[in-house]
Parts: C-alpha cells; sequence; structure tokens
C-alpha cells in the first residue's frame, strides 16, 4: 500500500521551487503589468483600453459612451484584473495635466490639478482621441501579432502599429518587482523633428539630436533648469531633472505679487498652497502676507501677495527651496523591448521606434500588395470575360450548374476558380461601356499600385522616405509646441561670468536692512556740505554701516556673537539711491537676536592674508583667511568670546615677509607655548577665563623681549624698536580717543575658534574700542572722525610703536563739540570719504582736502551734521577734483 503511493510522490527542492515561483510572478508583473513597451509606449492594461474603444459596438471612436462600458469590455475581454485599475488608467489618459497629449477625449470630471479624484465611472463619458487613432491605424492590415486573450477567447494585439513616438511623448512610470520606470513626456514636434534628422544621419550623436530635442516638455510647463541631469539622462537612461514653477511678479500698492502661472509636473496645487501657508504661519518663510487660488479655466493662477518691506527675489527662492514650487524628476528610461526589461538611452529608444515602424510599414506593404494582387487577378479574369463576352454567355447557358459552368470558364478561357468564380457572380451590368471601362482602369490602378509596393519592399531608402512622410504628416496634424522653459542653472554656468564688475556702495541698518547702489550715483560735494539723502530709514532705524565694494567680490559678515557668514556681492539686491533696502535675514541664516557687527569685502581667500577680529573689551585675534573661504550656509564660528564681550569689527591684513620667522619663534622651545598650549589655545569652544589668559599673554610677552616700564608707559626697548618701528602694525581706537598702536608680528595667527588675546587697556571704565586699521607704514596718513563730523589727517609716525596690551596714547583731542571718536581709516589718494549720519544722510568728501592734524587735536569740521551724529565712515573711489577751502574748529 505504501509503495504505491510513494511512486506517487514527486521530491521538490522547495528553495528552487520558491525562486521558480517568483521569477514567474515577478516577469508576469514586468511584462504584462508594470511596464511599457519601448515600440508603442503603452502597458497592457493601457493597449487593451484602446483596442477595446477601438472594436467596441458602441462606436467609442466617434462618439462619448459611458465609461462604465468601456471598462466592461475591458475587463470582460482582455484584462484579467479588477475594474478599478482599468478606469485609473482610463481617467489618466484622459487628463491633459497628466499626459502631454491625451489618448482619450473625458466628457465628466475626470480630477484635477488640485488632486480630486475623478467621478464614478457610470458619471462620466470617454471616446478616444485624434492621438489614439494614429496609434491604431493600420492594426487591421496584419502589421502587428495577435495574442490569445487570458482565456483564449479572443485575440488581442501585442503591441500597436503607433505611427507616433508615444513613449517619449506622453512618458510612463511605473514599479515592478525590482525595477522601476519613470519617462518624462517630451514635445511632439521635437520628437518628429530629431526622428527626421536621425533617418537621414543614422550616426548622428547626442549633441546633435539634442539640437532638435532639447529636454522633457511636461504638460504642466514649468520650467526645467539646468541641462547636465537631461544630457545625463538620454545619454545613460539615468538622470535628474529640476523643473521649477513659472512666476511673474505684478505691483499692487507699492507691494510686490508673485503670481504662479504653471507648476512642476505632478504638483498638487491645493497642497501646495496649503504647504505655502503653513510656513508663513510657523514663520518659516517671511514677507508673505496672503496667498490665494485665483486659477479658472483659463489656467492656472496662484497669487502669493509680499509685505511692503518683502523682497520678490528672496521670497521666491525661500519657497523653491522649502516647497514644491521647485522638484526633481528622476528620470529613469526603462521600458520592455523582445520581452526583456532594459534601461534604454535617447538615441536607443528613437531607433527601436523607428524600427518598429519600418516593421509595420513592411507588414502593412505586404498585406496590400497581396490584397491588390488578389483583386488584379480577379479584374484579369473579369476583362478576359468582358472581351469574350458572347462565348462566356453561350457556355454558361449551356452549363447544368454553377459546378459545370466553373469547370467550363476555367478549361475554355485558362481562368483561375477565383476568376471562374467572380465572372458567374458578376451582375449584368457590368456588362455596359462605362462598367467595362472602370474595370480596366481600376486594373491599371492596381498594377501601379502593386509595382509601387514590390519597390517599396525592395528599396530601404523608399521605405525611409515613407516614414519621413508619414511622421511630416503627424507633425502638420498635431502641430504640439514646447510649453516647458528649458533654462541654464547655475551650477552649468559661471554666474560670475554675466555680472559685470562695478564698484558698489553696501549699506546697512541698525534693523537688518541692507542695499547696494553703484557708487556714481552719490556725486562729490566740498567739505562741510549738507550731502543728499542716501537712504530712506524707519523712524526707529538709522544706517550702522556702510563700505564700497566690487560686484564679484565677497562680502563675510561676523556677527555679535562671534560667527562668521558668506555671501558675494553681486547677490544683495540693487536698490534706487532713498530705497530701505531689504532686510539681510532672508539673505544669510542669522539666528534669532543676532546682529551683523563688521562686515569685511575681500575679493580672495590668499594665505598671505589674515583676518584680524577685534572687541568691545579690547581682545584681538589673528586667523589666516584661507579658513574661512568655504563657509557653510549657516555660517561658522570666528571667534569665541566671553560672556559680556562682543565684537566691534574685523579687517584683513597682509603679512610681513620676515613674519614667518617671528611665528615661527613664537611656536619655539622659548615662545612659553608648549604643543598641549597651543592645541588648547585654538580648539574649538576654547573658553580661558580673564586671568589665566592675560597670564599666558604677559608670559609670552616678557620671553618674547617686551618689558613693560610701568602702567603708563608702553615703549619698547631700543633693539625691539629697531627691529619693527616702521614695519606693519594695526592700530586700534576707543571711543574716549584713545589708541595703541603694535606691529602686526605681535599677533600670530591662531585658530579659527580662539579666544585672543589682549589688545588694549583701558583708562576709563566706561571706555571701549570703536575702530582698528591696518597701517602698512608710518609715512601712511590716518584719518579720524567724531560723531560730531570732526575729523584731522595724521601721520602713522606719530603714534609710537607699543606693546600690544597696553594703554595707548591720545588719538584725537575731544570735546563737547567733537563728541566722542567714531572710527579710523587709511587715507588713500586714490579713494573718497564718505560718511553716513544717522538720519540716512550721505556725504562725500575729498580725503586731501581734510587738513592734517597732530596726533593730540581736534581737527576741522568734515561733515556739517547740525542736529544729527555721524555713525560710519568708509573709502570710495576718488571721481572728479574740486577745490574747496577747510572750515577750522571754532
Amino acid at each position: 500500500m505504501n509503495s504505491m503511493f510513494d511512486s506517487d510522490i514527486e521530491v521538490v527542492d522547495i528553495e528552487n521551487s520558491i525562486k521558480a515561483s517568483y521569477l514567474d510572478y515577478s516577469m508576469s508583473v514586468i511584462i504584462g503589468r508594470a511596464l511599457p513597451d519601448a515600440r508603442d509606449g503603452l502597458k497592457p492594461v493601457h493597449r487593451r483600453i484602446l483596442y477595446a474603444m477601438e472594436h467596441d459596438e458602441s462606436k467609442s471612436r466617434t462618439t462619448f459612451v459611458k465609461s462604465a462600458r468601456i471598462v466592461g469590455a475591458v475587463i470582460g475581454r482582455y484584462h484579467p484584473h479588477g475594474d478599478t485599475a482599468v478606469y485609473d488608467a482610463l481617467v489618466r489618459m484622459a487628463q491633459s495635466f497628466s499626459m502631454r497629449v491625451p489618448s482619450i477625449d473625458g466628457q465628466g470630471n475626470f480630477g484635477s490639478i488640485d488632486g480630486d479624484g475623478a467621478a464614478a465611472m457610470r458619471y462620466t463619458e470617454a471616446k478616444m482621441s485624434a492621438l489614439s487613432h494614429e496609434l491604431l491605424r493600420d492594426i487591421d492590415k496584419e502589421t502587428v501579432d495577435f495574442i490569445p486573450n487570458y482565456d483564449d477567447s479572443e485575440k488581442e494585439p501585442d503591441v500597436l502599429p503607433s505611427r507616433v513616438p508615444n513613449l517619449l511623448l506622453n512618458g510612463s512610470s511605473g514599479i515592478a518587482v525590482g525595477m522601476a520606470t519613470n519617462i518624462p513626456p517630451h514635445s511632439l514636434n521635437e520628437l518628429i523633428d530629431g526622428l527626421l534628422y536621425l533617418l537621414d544621419n543614422k550616426n548622428a550623436s547626442l549633441e546633435e539630436l539634442m539640437q532638435f530635442i532639447k529636454g522633457p516638455d511636461f504638460p504642466t510647463g514649468g520650467i526645467i533648469y539646468g541641462k547636465k541631469g537631461i544630457i545625463e539622462a538620454y545619454r545613460t537612461g539615468r538622470g535628474r531633472v529640476k523643473i521649477r514653477a513659472k512666476t511673474h511678479i505684478e505691483k499692487k500698492s507699492n507691494k510686490d505679487v508673485i503670481v504662479i502661472d504653471e507648476l512642476p509636473y505632478q504638483t498638487n496645487k491645493a497642497r501646495l498652497i496649503e504647504q505655502i501657508a503653513e510656513l508663513v504661519k510657523e514663520k518659516q518663510i517671511e514677507g508673505i502676507s496672503e496667498v490665494r487660488d485665483e486659477s479658472d479655466r483659463e489656467g492656472i493662477r496662484v497669487v502669493i501677495e509680499l509685505k511692503r518691506d518683502a523682497m520678490s527675489e528672496i521670497v521666491l527662492n525661500n519657497l523653491f527651496k522649502s516647497t514644491t514650487m521647485e522638484s526633481t524628476f528622476g528620470v529613469i528610461m526603462l521600458a520592455i523591448n523582445n520581452k526583456e526589461p532594459k534601461i534604454f538611452s535617447l538615441i536607443e529608444l528613437l531607433n527601436i521606434f523607428l524600427t518598429h515602424r519600418k516593421t509595420v510599414i513592411i507588414r502593412r506593404s505586404i498585406f496590400e500588395l497581396q490584397k491588390a494582387r488578389t483583386r488584379a487577378h480577379i479584374l484579369e479574369g473579369l476583362k478576359i470575360a468582358l472581351d469574350n463576352i458572347d462565348a462566356v454567355i453561350a457556355l454558361i447557358k449551356a452549363s447544368a450548374d454553377n459546378v459545370v459552368a466553373k469547370e467550363g470558364l476555367m478549361r475554355e478561357f485558362k481562368l483561375s476558380e477565383a476568376q471562374a468564380n467572380a465572372i458567374l457572380e458578376m451582375r449584368l451590368g457590368r456588362l455596359t461601356g462605362l462598367e467595362r471601362e472602370k474595370i480596366e482602369n481600376e486594373l491599371k490602378e492596381l498594377l501601379k499600385e502593386i509595382e509601387r509596393l514590390e519597390n517599396l519592399l525592395k528599396s530601404e531608402a523608399l521605405l525611409e522616405d515613407l516614414i519621413r512622410d508619414e511622421l511630416k504628416e503627424i507633425k502638420n496634424k498635431f502641430n504640439v509646441p514646447r510649453i516647458t522653459q528649458i533654462e541654464d542653472d547655475y551650477d552649468d554656468i559661471d554666474i560670475e561670468d554675466l555680472i559685470p564688475n562695478e564698484n558698489m556702495v553696501v549699506t546697512i541698518t541698525h534693523r537688518g536692512y541692507i542695499k547696494r547702489v553703484p557708487s556714481k550715483t552719490y556725486e562729490k560735494q566740498k567739505r562741510g556740505g549738507k550731502g543728499k539723502v542716501a537712504i530712506t530709514t524707519y523712524e526707529d532705524d538709522f544706517i550702522e554701516s556702510f563700505f564700497t565694494a566690487n560686484t564679484h567680490d565677497t562680502l563675510m559678515f561676523v556677527t555679535d556673537r562671534g560667527q562668521l557668514y558668506w555671501l558675494k556681492v553681486y547677490k544683495i539686491p540693487e536698490g534706487s539711491r532713498t530705497a530701505k533696502g531689504k532686510a539681510v535675514v532672508n539673505l544669510i541664516n542669522l539666528q534669532a537676536d543676532e546682529k551683523i557687527k563688521a562686515i569685511i569685502p575681500t575679493s580672495d581667500f590668499e594665505k598671505s592674508k589674515s583676518l584680524c577680529f577685534f572687541t568691545k573689551n579690547g581682545l584681538i585675534k589673528r586667523t589666516n583667511l584661507s579658513e574661512y573661504q568655504n563657509i557653510r550656509s549657516v555660517g561658522v564660528r570666528a571667534i569665541n568670546l566671553d560672556e559680556n564681550d562682543e565684537l566691534v569689527t574685523a579687517i584683513v591684513v597682509v603679512r610681513d615677509e620676515n613674519e614667518a620667522l617671528t611665528n615661527a619663534e613664537f611656536r619655539g622651545e622659548n615662545s612659553g607655548f608648549d604643543e598641549s598650549q597651543n592645541a588648547e589655545f585654538e580648539r574649538k569652544n576654547s573658553s580661558f577665563d580673564k586671568d589665566e589668559n592675560e597670564i599666558l599673554a604677559s608670559n609670552q610677552s616678557k620671553e618674547e623681549g617686551f618689558e613693560f616700564k610701568d602702567e603708563n608707559s608702553q615703549e619698547l626697548d631700543p633693539s625691539a624698536e629697531n627691529l619693527e618701528q616702521g614695519g606693519k602694525s594695526l592700530l586700534v581706537v576707543t571711543k574716549k580717543g584713545m589708541c595703541i598702536k603694535f606691529s602686526l608680528s605681535r599677533v600670530r595667527e591662531i585658530g579659527r575658534v580662539a579666544r585672543g588675546v589682549s589688545a588694549i587697556k583701558f583708562k576709563e571704565k566706561n571706555d571701549e574700542v570703536v575702530g582698528a586699521i591696518f597701517v602698512q607704514d608710518d609715512e601712511q596718513e590716518v584719518l579720524s572722525i567724531s560723531t560730531k563730523g570732526i575729523g584731522k589727517r595724521t601721520n602713522a609716525g606719530e603714534y609710537r610703536l607699543t606693546n600690544r596690551g597696553g594703554k595707548g596714547v591720545i588719538c584725537m583731542k575731544l570735546t563737547d563739540k567733537t563728541r566722542d571718536l567714531i572710527s579710523v581709516i587709511t587715507v588713500d589718494e586714490g579713494m573718497d570719504l564718505m560718511a553716513l549720519t544717522s538720519s540716512g544722510k550721505m556725504i562725500r568728501v575729498d580725503m586731501q582736502s581734510i587738513r592734517k592734524a597732530g596726533r593730540n587735536t581736534s581737527g576741522v569740521i568734515v561733515v556739517n551734521v547740525e542736529n544729527d551724529e555721524v555713525v560710519s565712515i568708509a573709502k570710495c573711489p576718488k571721481q572728479d577734483e574740486f577745490e574747496g577751502e577747510d572750515e577750522e574748529l571754532d
């Protein structure tokens, strides 16, 4: 008994069985459901929908019928899946925002770009579009293979003849087992132009083809930024394409209004509006007062109203960065060819379509040739009968039945069975002269057609000419121009090549509003002039600093917290002379309550340059400029500050030729710093307390050969003075008119996040550092100016070279008329002085027109501020010379 059962049992390796079963399932999904055919660009469900509509008795080729009827025909005959899947596919084929050229004309609610679903299939109607007829044309001429449907009761096409490159025209997306496809839509006009060029140039390169096929063309329009992703996708079959919404700016009551006209492909408009509103509510995007949807049947119109002080370009950039107004389309040009999935390049897909068209035309020509030959054969028999009509009639009359008559005709006139049957079925009306002429003419035309088809099948050139004619016919019939713009991205071009070299005046207010204005806007005035309005400020705002820079220069923003940010001058919005400017927080990622204290323009990041930081409490720190050339968008730590300290200014200095040796001596065995101390000094988040730092600075000073005589005497010993006098130095000034000058070599370069060392000590408790300059030599002139517009020029040599960390000497004699010292700058022959007041006035003065005065003097009136105050001074390029007299201070 057991032996009988044992003989029926088959031993199966379960691992191999599972592998085989899963492989069968995977190939079924890949071939039969998820991926399109490379020839007609359709998945099986789309192909079955169109074929069912073509042959449905409802005549859905020309009239609208219920979608439910179409779905029923598809699932009943061809598609062994649920009705929901079929209807969803039908709906997408009718959506103008999903398909570049819809395959189905829909009547009713077929969904919207807001993500609304389509109405139930019993409420909507559909018919084939004009494009679908071109996909199915000649399908009844044996142009494609037919395969059994799922129950072998009917036949369905394995592929459609497709006279249009539908895969690239409408694109496709789908996820199979272990693979996915995501092919973008394209412009039909460009595709046909590319195919025509490829027919004439078999070995055309991708660069040549892209002269015609520029890139994807999405049905929702938008703007494609950058060609790198397109080129990569066309060359390898994979790439990433960045798409942005198309917008324009309108003006409304002195406010900018951003209007969205087109959206990126597959972007949900309603969800986008909700996303923008949420970001505005959470204050992640500032400057937006209202968002509303004004879209209608004419097209998309999403209105984003901005606040009065908001800049449309900055808000737009934030919207692109934070919302789906900018998206990335990942191209994967994967399709089925010869029953195998493969990723294709653009040229491969175009060649596959051309090969498919050649096959279709050859099979159609063979079908038509066979049909023409059959018809010509019949007409030749009819012509023989007409030529011998009397004998034919007599033979038929003498025959007992049709069989005898047929055999007689075949025997007497050498006719085939088909010809004999045609003669027997011929009506008497065909015996008239007119009908005889028609038969002869038809035969002549058929013989010409047969000759044409035979020549076509023999000639590759004629075959390609026919393909060209059909492609041109399709282009003329549909004429679908491009709607998606393609623009170069900043990654593809060097944006600085497009920016002219111009000198700019950059201003920033106490509340953080920044702008740039061409320096030529401000005309030069004589010393003592009233100036002209340089900026309109709010009542509680005033200009805090300004400087001149080239558009290609880099700006380094240093904040009161010791953080440093990086920005190009040309990225600062240009404004009019009286414009308020735009909030700097929209340009750099400042933290809450973080305030900019210094803005340093530079044209390079050479290692021969250093960045010196000066704090309110009199500390200085020097770091190589090269450490700041690659700054993150969130900024980096520039200097560690004490709890009660803040940054005052920062300047760029150039190293002395012999300074490398000095710095090496600082790091030597006798420098007072071993390696562990250096590491501790420069490490991130280093924080010496004040006493410890002063001890280290004192030790360093003693071992470098410096010696303090007492608190009020900071002169160097003779040997040190002989070595350093006249070299490069730093001059630090305080609010109470004191200054100290010490050699640049006395401040060695340290790490980016170190604390720094003492630069000056204060005689008065309420004193603080207000400025610092880099002095090249003692012949250089120093220009100092007070808050009441009193200033003077003084040779740098008049300021004694002393040790870093002393109390300094008098820089300017201060009185009630001068008030506090505001800052100092160096005098250059090719530069003018620009001074700004707290009310927003700016005056341009020739530096040479300001009288020279001694160190311990007040100076002359440089700016007539009356009830105003000078808040900042800077240098700018010279303009035309003028003559003027000094007005001395009483």
